[in-house]
């Protein structure tokens, strides 16, 4: 039986502005993207009262909420104050897995402080996380991912929800579906066709038919219906893919303005390979035209791309698919997938890509 905390900074890019700029405090904020155009990344807790959320058009979180304030990213500053927080679950054990800058699960069942009780580290972590940043995260403890991340999101913000092991199925079998962490939006919906709306609903349907209507991801709801979630917490999980994309003041038409427009997202991501000695063998272009229509396209190459020349030249390849482009680009999106690190391709024969 591990014990899991599952930590989630509270609306943490918007607080983190708060934080630094008194002038925000008490006012709905939204990360990313402007009055005119873009998409939000974070929303204050002030601005999801009148129902802003992230990655929602800045046209409509603004017709949602006419004083909302829009302030742009400084991903160093949410950087910077992620890495304190990582210092804080590290004081407590080694295995913690972060899923993003803002949240992360820490299996705490042995320790190096010798806590017996995961709820008193968990309030400890809290505490300390308050003291250095000056910002709250919710908690989530219990005997599984699964559990702990429910249990995090349970009483934000600045909240710590504690789910036993003699109390999991029961609390699983009475939340929407749309609440189960795996389970997203275009599933669930699916569920709801099928007449599962709950977690008790789920439990009732056989592996069989989950597998038949979902494929391998029906044996995990299975599973999660049943409170069961044996995946243990991976200290060295590794990042699937990188992306950059940006939102452009005005609407790009021509070849070179579309180049241009790629060429610093490019930057970014061999920016990060190198940093991070990270190479994939997927490279995908994200395209959103003025009317929200979106198209992809993307190669994969036969081994990672290791040489940044290859890299800009498959990009614009990518690019010059699309063109002439039938109508304005407002958005241009670069990404990176199928990661390896370097050190793990020593010994092995690479294919040259020719």
């Amino acid at each position: 039986m591990r014990k899991i905390i599952h930590i989630d900074m509270d609306a943490f890019y918007a607080s983190v502005e708060q934080r630094d700029n008194p002038e925000l405090r008490g006012k709905p904020v939204a990360v990313g993207g402007s009055r005119e155009r873009g998409v939000v990344a974070a929303a204050s807790y002030e601005a999801r009262k009148f129902g802003v959320r992230s990655a929602m058009s800045s046209i409509i979180a603004a017709r949602k909420c006419p004083n909302l304030i829009f302030v742009k990213p400084r991903f160093e500053a949410y950087k910077a104050v992620s890495n304190q927080i990582r210092e804080i679950f590290l004081s407590y054990t080694s295995l913690v897995e972060p899923l993003s800058l803002d949240e992360a699960y820490l299996d705490v069942t042995e320790n190096l402080m010798g806590i017996q009780s995961a709820t008193q580290i968990a309030q400890e972590i809290k505490a300390k996380i308050k003291e250095r940043t000056q910002l709250t995260a919710s908690a989530g403890v219990s005997y599984n991912k699964f559990l702990a991340k429910l249990a995090s999101d349970y009483h934000k913000p600045d909240g710590l929800f504690v789910i036993k092991p003699n109390q999991g199925e029961k609390f699983v079998e009475s939340l929407d579906v749309y609440r189960f962490h795996g389970i997203g939006k275009v599933t669930a919906e699916k569920m709801n066709k099928m007449q599962i709306f709950t977690g008790l609903d789920l439990r009732q349907k056989d592996e069989a038919f989950l597998r038949k209507h979902f494929g391998k991801a029906g044996s995990y709801y299975y599973d999660i219906a049943r409170a069961i979630d044996n995946r243990a917490v991976n200290p060295d999980r590794i990042r699937k893919s990188v992306g950059s994309e940006n939102t452009f003041n005005t609407d790009l038409e021509t070849r070179v303005e579309l180049e241009a427009g790629l060429a610093p997202l490019i930057e970014d991501i061999w920016r990060y390979s190198n940093r991070t000695h990270a190479y994939g063998r997927t490279v995908s272009l994200k395209v959103k035209y003025a009317d929200f229509q979106q198209i992809t396209r993307s190669r994969t190459t036969l081994s990672p791309i290791m040489d940044k020349a290859f890299f800009e030249k498959i990009s614009y390849d990518l690019l010059t698919q699309i063109l002439p482009v039938p109508k304005g680009v407002r958005l241009l999106g670069i990404s990176l997938s199928n990661l390896a690190f370097a050190d793990e391709m020593i010994g092995k024969q690479l294919t040259l890509n020719f």
